[in-house]
């Protein structure tokens, strides 16, 4: 999937490309991004890839995605996002970073941090606390607050076409899934957000739809300087980041869940309440619950059919069957919300 790329790709893993001091290179690699772990900094190159949200296929579109994903995630995580990188090639026909000639792609500059203090893994090896949570609630509170506002998005058509989308997609899982919980998901996500229309449309047009971070889970908050840090939030789709912020917040909520960490969901969403600049009436919470958990539900079974470890595959494949029954249970008020957390179907107010 390099379009031209392999060039770009095998001079970003050389370490003699950043300095002469030969230590070596470790690469991530994502649908969207291949990164590049050098010394104390990560370099991300955008592939150059077409999808269903986003499109990087000239140069243009990767330098204004480049430029876009550092505008926001300043936003959050200031000192990790460090600026932009041109590789230029040189009069001899050589590629060099930040130099001289034609620029043949762009790169986000970050400062590069342990694996070990993504969320995720931490949630894994129980290294998450509920101070963690309290400053995590704080800090996306603050965040929320000072988010653009976004009327003209998160409509009730749009939040149709989510139900339509997930219902879609998990349809092409029939192996792993099973259909008919699939269909009475999307039935009851329907029939709940018919009887919510009024209560959304209201926090519409009070505000509560902003530019977000659009992929808020455990994977894309570590911890920096001590403290809880949002990073790579979506850049490329104003429809994915531009949502009410409870639905946002529903993911790492959702996340927690999966998990098996409700206590910490609890004080996650009480920091949230008991920080934010304005009274939120959670009802909606149970609907972008469901949303978020289906979502991330077709996203492992993908992920189940692509590995090419068995291990991995079975992994992908229990984790995807947990979060079909996950989103059930939340359209179904079976009480999948976080222990000593009042009741989500009801105005609460930390």
């Amino acid at each position: 999937m390099s379009n031209g790329q392999d060039e770009v790709i095998a001079f970003l893993s050389r370490p003699s490309s950043y300095d002469a001091s030969n230590r070596p290179v470790e690469r991530i690699e994502t649908h969207g991004s291949v990164i590049f772990l050098h010394a104390d900094r990560a370099y991300k190159l955008k592939r150059a890839v077409a999808f269903a949200e986003l499109d990087f296929l000239s140069l243009e579109s990767r330098r204004n995605a480049c430029q876009a994903e550092l505008l926001l995630n300043r936003r959050t995580a200031p000192r990790l996002y460090l600026g932009l990188c041109p590789i230029n090639r040189r009069d001899n026909g050589q590629l060099q970073l930040n130099g001289r000639g034609p620029v043949v792609d762009w790169l986000v500059v970050m400062r590069r941090f342990a694996q070990e203090r993504l969320f995720d893994r931490m949630a894994i090896a129980g290294r998450l606390s509920e101070s963690l949570m309290e400053q995590l609630g704080a800090e996306i509170a603050r965040f929320h607050a000072c988010a653009q506002i976004t009327p003209a998005f998160g409509r009730i058509p749009d939040l149709y076409a989510e139900i339509e989308k997930n219902h879609r997609e998990m349809c092409r899982y029939r192996e792993i899934l099973d259909m008919a919980t699939v269909g009475t998901i999307t039935r009851a996500s329907q029939a709940m957000l018919n009887a919510l229309a009024d209560c959304l449309e209201s926090r519409r047009r009070e505000g509560r739809v902003r530019r977000c971070h659009g992929d808020m889970r455990l994977a894309n908050i570590c911890l920096i300087d001590n403290r809880p840090t949002l990073f790579d939030g979506i850049e490329f789709s104003e429809r994915i980041a531009c949502i009410d912020v409870l639905y946002d917040l529903a993911f790492v909520l959702m996340d927690l869940q999966h998990h098996g960490l409700h206590g910490l969901g609890a004080r996650l969403l009480s920091s949230y309440l008991q920080h934010s600049v304005m009274t939120e009436d959670c009802r909606p919470l149970p609907f972008f619950l469901a949303l978020r958990a289906a979502t991330r539900c077709f996203s492992l079974a993908s992920g189940a059919l692509r590995h090419v470890d068995p291990a991995k595959r079975c992994e992908k494949k229990e984790q995807a069957l947990q979060l079909m029954h996950l989103a059930l249970a939340y359209l179904q008020d079976e009480n999948p919300r976080p222990n000593h957390l009042p009741p989500i179907t009801a105005s609460s107010q930390a």
